[in-house]
């Protein structure tokens, strides 16, 4: 039997977000989503900054999050609706892309004390901090379990030295989640802490890293004694390795989109103002078509398994090892399109500068240089596939050969 109390009650926070939206969505910030990816920071657009403290004050930046750390504390099929009507209002999350939102929040509540939790997660929901991750290491990347970052008991507080790299917007961050070896003995897996580390003390330095892309988004980092209380640690002692796996599943989870932000031209239509078309409109070169359109039923089909596997999660909040197909699938369908992308641009999409290439071709070729990025962070796609073979399709760790 149909639940129409369910339903009623869900049509009616559809009326409430709506005229939530109404009133506090600035009409000035429709179809600008790509201001939310302005280096985890945000503008200085009042506008922006307005509408990112109301989010944050709502607690529908982290609409499923527990109210009483200042989440909004929806069920799924009302943050469901929350986005639908954020939709057509033309309105976008400002907390989306935040590593604390991400990433360190969530895994703050699956371990966190109760402290760690009062502490830590309002300012995430409120965005008033921004948060890197510390894994990567010089000689510690797929490896990560191999890092050598030393994290020493003084009896009232731990002592950190050692270093980390690719550290995303460590410049910029307040705090840091930091994988550490507490018990250098131990095998590698068992002797890993999770630290929660102040970025704002002597003991720590970041150097930005520039990329091939034009800009500096990751940093090597550097602790020369940098101190943590006690009770800086998230989850138990030496046991920091499920700590961290349990971080990257969120983060999978986090960068299952197709899209490199912002709004996307289709590229049917790009194709419009670049390459020659057939009496009918369409691409003329029917290579080209072919593989437009495969990217477009590829996107698609991205999508609709990424909403069933959302239905399926009902009201689970925990990623699975789903997330590492839709991880690799998110990859491809943004780097295809990138790809597309310069092709169909032909020499236009060689631009890096000058008043011969517009801001999109210029923008464009710089997506696609980043965009390569997207094998290798958040665990490379061999990693995935790894993960894929072993625990979705429960294949064996070695195959001997006959």
């Amino acid at each position: 039997m149909a639940d129409f109390g369910a339903d009623t009650e869900l049509e009616a926070f559809r009326a409430e977000a709506a005229a939530w939206l109404k009133q506090n969505f600035p009409s000035s910030l429709k179809g600008k989503a790509y201001l939310a990816q302005g280096e985890g920071v945000g503008p200085s657009d009042p506008d922006y900054q307005a509408w990112k403290k109301a989010m944050g004050e709502k607690g529908w930046g982290t609409p499923t999050w527990p109210k009483e750390y200042g989440g909004g504390g929806l069920t799924v099929p009302q943050s469901r609706i929350l986005q639908q009507e954020m939709t057509k209002a033309g309105a976008f999350n400002p907390l989306t892309f935040g590593m604390g939102v991400t990433m360190i929040g969530p895994t703050i509540l699956d371990y966190g004390t109760e402290e760690q939790k009062k502490k830590h997660i309002p300012p995430i929901v409120r965005g008033e901090v921004r948060w890197c991750v510390g894994y990567s290491e010089p000689n510690a990347g797929s490896d990560l379990a191999s890092l050598q970052t030393k994290c020493e008991d003084k009896g009232d507080h731990w002592l950190i030295n050692g270093s980390k790299i690719w550290t995303s917007g460590a410049q910029w961050s307040d705090w840091c989640g930091c994988l550490v070896r507490t018990d250098p003995t131990a095998k590698k897996h068992e002797g890993i802490s999770f630290i929660l580390l102040d970025m704002h003390q002597k003991g720590v330095e970041t150097r930005p890293i520039p990329l091939i892309a034009g800009d500096s988004p990751f940093c090597e980092t550097f602790f020369t004694d940098a101190t943590a209380p006690k009770e800086a640690l998230l989850g138990r002692l030496n046991e920091g390795w499920t700590v961290g796996k349990r971080l990257l599943q969120h983060e999978r989870a986090s960068q299952t989109g197709a899209g490199f932000g912002g709004k996307q031209v289709p590229l049917h239509e790009m194709a419009k103002k670049y390459v020659e078309l057939d009496e009918k409109g369409r691409i003329a070169d029917p290579d080209l078509r072919t593989r437009v359109i495969r990217h477009q039923m590829d996107s698609r089909v991205h999508n609709l398994t990424l909403a069933r596997a959302a239905a399926e999660a009902k009201n689970s909040n925990s990623p699975g090892n789903a997330a590492s197909v839709l991880k690799n699938s998110a990859t491809g369908v943004a780097q295809t399109r990138a790809e597309l992308t310069l092709e169909i641009m032909g020499h236009q999409g060689l631009g890096w500068g000058g008043a011969s290439f517009d801001k999109d071709e210029i923008e464009a070729v710089r997506s696609w240089l980043f965009g390569k990025a997207m094998s290798i962070y958040g665990g490379s796609a061999e990693v995935q596939n790894n993960i894929i073979s072993k625990r979705i399709l429960g294949l064996p760790d070695t195959t001997q050969s006959t």
